[in-house]
């Protein structure tokens, strides 16, 4: 698909330019200071056909020394223009005019005209032109009937247009002006009849109307429609097939060289004829032949006698096969193989007029001179003719005359003028001095040097003044002056000198040629392809000599493109935003200088949406099935994926689309399964890789039958949306589910693990509400569809919950301080959750005496019973807040607070104590007394002395002890307050001793006073029993090892 090259002129360019020059060769002009006889350079065309509703012009223009007056004839009758008010001559030209602004017929100004131009060195003569005022008659008024035709049947449709000036162009049209579509089996004969290979019964949905429309008058004009009815058989039977034009096995055909040859063979025949071409004894010109009306027509160009012979059509299907010859014979109206022309002579000169044709059949020659024939001329004894030559001898000056050469046969005629001049003239130069010439390198160039004299001059060329002339190799003179040199190269630069020499003298010119650069584009621009509202650029850089000046342009599909405001033109770019679907094309970068230029193509290929499909059409139609048909639109370049086929029911959702299904871009044909009772239409969506195309038209509506429903409602769920409500709610089922009138649900529900009954009852929404039920319980639900053709499929039983409360306190909240830095907290889970726990939300504040800290929260999982947390400070105390949460909200909650630090007292005086002399001598005190009670304990261990502690330890702690196995307390509502005047650690217990010894036995408390570890316990333990508390009563500074603890 892509292609990229640089444009090169095409040869025949080249050659064109060779012809020129050629024809320069003999072309030498009479400057028109000098005398001359007329010489016609402008006249309308030989069939000239005109508007009657314009004036009409025809045209005559002539030059000559003295300028020539001009007359003219009318069917070979001198036409005296001036008895006429309607017709005058353009001033200085022959050229009629007739005017009709005051009335009058332009057709009876008809006829055949001929224009006269006159000096007093002979007469020249126009061509023979044929006036003829276009005509675009009305259709003539008819009732047609009704074209009755069996299914199968050729069927041929005149148009018979009326007879127009020139020929109108037919087409074929519905009454209501939509084209007819055309293909293999429809078509319309060059005739302008429409031909039907065989009759569908498709082909009566519409009519069928001959247009024809007029050039001149712009009009168009519409034939009585036809309708057809087409007879409906079972099968249509296949046929061989059979020719409908032309009729018969052969014909023939005649063609005039230079013409169009246009052969046609239109064929009947079930199935549809393909038609194939061939000709005898040889191929087709295939670089002229093509094939037209789905090869129906072949069209020959430029007919010439080598495409004479026979040529035959063959139709075939598989029924069989017929063929049709067509002889062609090529005639040929006269052409020219040497035409006349200018004899210009110097007095006692010779010289010859020549005029040779060619036809078929064989053109007559005759001469005429200044307008009348030859043979009733003066007789002049230096002139000769011999058939289609003139030969003129010893010149003189009386010889000076226009001649007429008309050769003719029955196809056309050709007339040539061609004047004998006498002249005496020394060589003179006619174009300006010293001119300068820039050319390109490599380029064929010619450099001019128009010359006149008589006799003729002979012309030669210098180079830089060098001697020798210029003729031959890369170098080439012609008869007219010119020089061209084949290919130009640097060396070429320089001053070039042109001399023409007759007998009476010689004149010379210069001209200085100057060698550039040539330009090119050496980065081209690519072909691309892009999606819509993409952005694209072409690059065009180009190399130039950099003394000229370079332009850049861009075309668009050949025309010049207009850059707006999504385009951006730079000198070596152009950028295109936001592509859009008529942004594709071929782009041309052409860059030019002042000599010459360099061409680019690149094509922009812009992927959009597909076209809608259309057409769509429903068959096949059953109970639960139909096939669905549509026609593919314009993939607009980016292949159809998949197609969409959409549907639309009027019942339940009426003006909703739902997606149906989805086939492959492949296909445009596809079989829908269908629910019972649904209205449906349907609508196909294209899709490809840049999007999806506008939804087709919709198809006719197609309603299937009833049956019960084959499921039930999904996503049944019962929640409560109060504490003694449960709500049941379900998907209600859509138009394609419902199979039948009046969809409705039987909705049943029971308590879970009961033997209670099913309660039902039948709604006809989504939802249903059952009240007075207690707070959380589950349910069994069961939702069944129904309409009025019977129930649904047994439903499944789904569990639901009634509403939901508050959940009671979390149980065993409980605060441990295992060290200095950390809190630790656990919980049970509420007694009554009265609900799906959704989490638990834990309130902390931290308070040093009267002073509060920053409230905290904490939002836990439901299924998280611990939390630790890290402390901000050593002293402060924490409050402590724990609720569980439902969907309905928090519930109750509960409280606790951290234990005071151990040391919260002396911690508080520490910094002002700590460098005082007496606290330095009462730390000593108590050290000696420490070291002392050591010594009293090693030496009770020697004498096997019995520790109360040891009895304790077999007493296994019972569970409501509140010592756990880490060695820390839990502190409750109850049982977690200190007594008063205790001094307790930072986690709430007394910090154990290394040593597994008792001082029981040397403090003065019992020995209800130490726990099994040896710690003191009688300051932490609340003791019910009010003479176990008294035992147990030994105060601060009177026990050693308390003074110890509070000191550490």
């Amino acid at each position: 698909m892509l292609r990229m090259a640089r444009q090169q002129p095409p040869p025949w360019v080249h050659a064109a330019v060779l012809f020129c020059l050629l024809s320069l060769s003999g072309a030498i002009e009479i400057p028109m200071d000098l005398s001359q006889p007329p010489t016609i350079t402008k006249q309308s065309v030989k069939d000239h056909i005109v508007d009657p509703r314009d004036n009409i012009l025809i045209e005559c223009e002539a030059k000559g020394n003295p300028a020539p007056s001009f007359h003219w004839t009318r069917n070979s009758k001198f036409f005296n223009i001036a008895k006429d008010p309607r017709v005058s001559m353009r001033r200085r030209s022959g050229t009629l005019v007739i005017d009709f602004r005051s009335g009058g017929r332009p057709e009876d100004y008809e006829g055949e005209y001929q224009c006269f131009a006159r000096n007093k060195f002979g007469t020249a003569l126009s061509n023979r032109i044929r006036l003829q005022v276009s005509k675009s008659p009305l259709w003539p008024k008819e009732n047609l009937d009704p074209v009755v035709v069996q299914e199968g049947a050729p069927l041929t449709l005149q148009c018979n247009p009326p007879p127009g000036l020139p020929s109108p162009v037919i087409f074929w049209m519905s009454s209501s002006m939509e084209p007819i579509t055309q293909d293999k089996r429809v078509s319309q004969g060059h005739n302008g009849d429409l031909y039907f290979s065989n009759v569908m019964l498709q082909d009566t949905q519409t009519d069928y109307s001959c247009n024809a429309r007029f050039h001149f008058t712009h009009t168009i004009q519409q034939k009585n429609a036809f309708t057809l009815r087409v007879l409906t058989t079972r099968g249509v039977a296949e046929r061989t097939p059979s020719f409908m034009y032309p009729q018969g096995t052969a014909s023939s055909q005649m063609v005039l060289r230079g013409m169009d040859l246009l052969l046609e063979c239109i064929a009947s025949g079930v199935p549809t004829p393909d038609i194939a071409w061939y000709k005898k004894g040889g191929d087709l010109p295939s670089d002229k032949a093509k094939f037209e009306n789905f090869n129906k027509a072949l069209r020959i160009t430029n007919v010439s006698e080598e495409d004479s012979g026979e040529y035959f059509c063959l139709a075939s299907n598989k029924m069989g096969s017929i063929r049709h010859t067509i002889s062609v014979r090529v005639k040929a109206a006269p052409y020219w193989l040497d035409e006349p022309k200018n004899l210009i002579l110097a007095p006692g000169e010779d010289g010859r007029l020549v005029c040779r044709a060619n036809g078929n059949p064989k053109p007559t020659v005759q001469w005429m001179v200044n307008g009348e024939p030859l043979q009733s001329a003066p007789r002049n004894p230096n002139r000769e003719v011999a058939g289609d030559t003139i030969i003129f001898r010893d010149t003189q000056i009386s010889s000076r005359a226009v001649y007429q050469c008309n050769t003719s046969n029955e196809h056309g005629y050709l007339l040539a003028n061609a004047f004998v001049s006498v002249l005496d003239v020394p060589p003179r130069m006619l174009s300006p001095r010293n001119q300068l010439i820039r050319v390109i390198l490599y380029n064929r160039t010619r450099l001019d040097c128009p010359f006149f004299g008589s006799p003729i001059p002979t012309l030669r060329w210098f180079k830089n003044g060098q001697g020798s002339n210029l003729d031959g190799g890369n170098y080439h003179v012609y008869e007219n002056g010119s020089l061209e040199i084949e290919m130009i190269r640097k060396e070429d630069q320089g001053i070039y000198t042109c001399v023409a020499t007759n007998i009476l003298g010689k004149a010379e010119n210069q001209v200085r040629l100057e060698v550039k650069d040539p330009t090119r584009i050496f980065r081209m621009p690519e072909d691309q392809v892009a999606k819509r509202g993409t952005t694209v650029q072409l690059e065009c850089r180009v190399k130039h000599d950099p003394s000229l000046k370079l332009t850049v342009a861009w075309l668009k599909d050949d025309e010049p493109l207009y850059i707006g405001n999504r385009m951006k033109k730079e000198d070596d770019s152009l950028t295109i935003f936001g592509v859009a679907e008529r942004d594709q094309g071929s782009y041309t970068c052409i860059a030019s200088t002042e000599l010459d230029q360099d061409l680019a193509k690149a094509y922009l290929t812009v992927l959009g949406r597909p076209d809608r499909p259309r057409d769509l059409e429903l068959t096949d139609l059953a109970e639960r099935s139909v096939r669905l048909t549509w026609i593919p639109g314009d993939d607009n370049n980016s292949p159809i994926t998949d197609y969409v086929v959409q549907f639309e029911e009027d019942q339940f959702q009426p003006g909703v689309w739902h997606d149906h299904s989805k086939f492959p871009g492949s296909v445009n044909s596809a079989v829908l399964q269908l629910s019972p009772y649904v209205n449906y239409q349907f609508r196909v969506i294209a899709i490809n890789e840049v999007g999806s195309s506008h939804p087709s038209l919709p198809s006719e509506r197609y309603r299937t039958s009833g049956a019960p429903p084959e499921s039930n409602p999904a996503d049944v769920k019962g929640e409560g949306t109060r504490k003694n409500n449960m709500e049941i709610t379900w998907t209600p089922m859509n138009a394609t589910s419902a199979f039948g009138p009046n969809l409705r649900y039987i909705v049943k529900w029971r308590r879970r693990e009961t033997r209670e009954t099913w309660n039902n009852v039948t709604v006809w929404g989504s939802r249903y509400v059952v009240g007075q039920t207690p707070v959380y319980v589950p349910y069994e639900i069961r939702v069944q569809a129904e309409n009025d053709f019977g129930k649904g499929p047994e439903p499944n039983t789904v569990i639901g919950y009634s509403g939901e409360d508050l959940p009671s306190a979390p149980r065993r909240f409980r605060v441990r301080q295992p060290n200095l830095e950390t809190i630790n907290l656990e919980w049970d889970h509420p007694e009554h959750p009265n609900g799906i726990l959704i989490g638990y939300t834990l309130k902390y504040v931290a308070f040093n005496g009267t002073k509060l800290g920053k409230q905290m929260v904490e939002n836990f999982s439901p299924n998280q019973t611990k939390f630790t947390m890290q402390r901000a400070d050593p002293v402060s105390r924490y409050r402590f807040t724990l609720s569980a949460r439902t969907q309905v909200g928090s519930g109750e909650a509960v409280t606790e607070e951290s234990p005071a630090p151990p040391n919260e007292a002396y911690t508080n005086n520490q910094a002002d104590i700590a460098t005082q002399g007496w606290f330095i001598g009462l730390m000593c005190a108590i050290a000696l007394l420490v070291l002392i009670l050591l010594v009293v304990c090693f030496i009770k261990r020697s004498r096997g002395g019995k520790y109360p502690v040891r009895e304790k330890k077999d007493v296994p702690l019972g569970p409501e002890d509140p010592k756990e196995e880490d060695g820390s307390f839990d502190y409750s509502d109850e049982d977690n307050k200190p007594l008063q005047g205790s001094q307790t650690s930072l986690d709430g217990t007394i910090k154990q001793q290394e040593s597994d010894d008792s001082l029981v036995d040397y403090g003065e408390g019992g020995e209800g006073q130490f726990n099994e570890d040896g710690s003191f316990i009688g300051q932490y333990t609340v003791k019910k029993d009010k003479e176990e508390t008294e035992g147990n009563e030994s105060s601060e500074a009177t026990s050693p090892v308390n003074a110890i603890y509070s000191l550490a």
